[in-house]
């Protein structure tokens, strides 16, 4: 049953329909902060990020809903303070459909109608076993639908390019995506991954299987030696082998890693802007000049961004 909650704000995109778009999407990600100083470094790297003009913006969801309330008071700040076009992530775990319902009615409330859906991780061991709340949703499919019956929403979910940690299988993980897609998901967005041919196989094999969702790789410049050891953790894959060496050589060297890691970046990002993909969305962990300096590579001739 739907809230009843109003249809999509006059001038605000449907982020699925700028993704389908002519042009490449452009996009930065953002995690809500649990002290001062990391809301002035939140803050700091949104003011230093907006001048690029992004095609929108996204703020994650702590694990278990730790950052629950904070997540909807930066996508409304956001909304409200800023040129730029939020989108707010929103996960199950350890809520009800009853909470579920009521985040939904604060997002809509707040004039945001675009919203990533996704199950999400048990708090404290992102490995642990996940528990589903007795009155939730045990699927992000699920939660899809939620959000879909509840209002006139754009809905993005996630992708995993060598798989989801918890899936036996690519095959299988394909299949979930696919289901995540055909309930109602306009669009989706990769864990972050640092070779794109792990891109490429995902977006191969989930087109073989008819599923035409547009997938947004999730990219990241490697910065110093701990992001590689953090690999798996953060991306649900080990590091690349072949990658993994040319950073070796200069793991005594901070610059030199930093430079490397942005230079990488740049080079997979302007190949898979060749292999036509929908858009680059940049995990930028509330830091600006990373980012900027890939989009720089990247500029002019690729990064063009397209007002939302």
């Amino acid at each position: 049953m739907a809230l009843g909650l109003p249809s999509r704000l006059p001038g605000t995109p449907a982020i699925g329909d700028l993704i389908r778009g002519a042009a490449p999407t452009f996009s930065f990600e953002f995690f809500p902060p649990k002290t001062a100083e990391g809301e002035q470094l939140l803050w700091r790297a949104i003011r230093e990020l907006e001048p690029l003009r992004p095609s929108f913006v996204s703020i994650t969801y702590g694990a278990g809903g730790t950052t629950r309330d904070t997540t909807v008071a930066v996508t409304e700040r956001v909304a409200t303070e800023t040129t730029l076009l939020p989108m707010a992530h929103l996960t199950a775990v350890n809520h009800s459909v009853a909470e579920l319902r009521h985040m939904i009615g604060r997002l809509a409330g707040a004039g945001i109608r675009n919203v990533l859906a996704v199950r999400g991780d048990p708090p404290g061991d992102p490995m642990g076993e996940w528990v589903p709340h007795a009155e939730g949703v045990l699927y992000a499919e699920d939660l899809v639908r939620l959000v879909k019956a509840s209002g006139d929403f754009s809905v993005g979910v996630a992708a995993f390019p060598y798989k989801h940690p918890r899936s036996p299988d690519v095959e299988s993980d394909t299949l979930n995506f696919v289901r995540k897609c055909r309930a109602g998901a306009d669009f989706a967005i990769t864990q972050m991954f640092f070779d794109a041919e792990d891109y490429l196989r995902l977006r191969d094999r989930v087109a073989a299987v008819g599923c035409e969702t547009p997938i947004v790789p999730g990219v990241m410049p490697v910065t110093r030696m701990a992001t590689i050891e953090r690999s798996a953790q953060l991306s649900g894959a080990p590091f690349p082998p072949h990658l993994l060496e040319r950073f070796e050589r200069f793991a005594g060297d901070e610059t030199a890693v930093r430079e490397l890691g942005i230079e990488l970046c740049a080079e997979m990002c302007a190949r898979l802007l060749d292999e036509g993909v929908p858009g680059i969305h940049f995990i930028t962990l509330n830091r600006s000049t990373a980012t900027r300096e890939v989009w720089q590579l990247l500029a002019p001739s690729e990064a063009t961004v397209p007002v939302a």
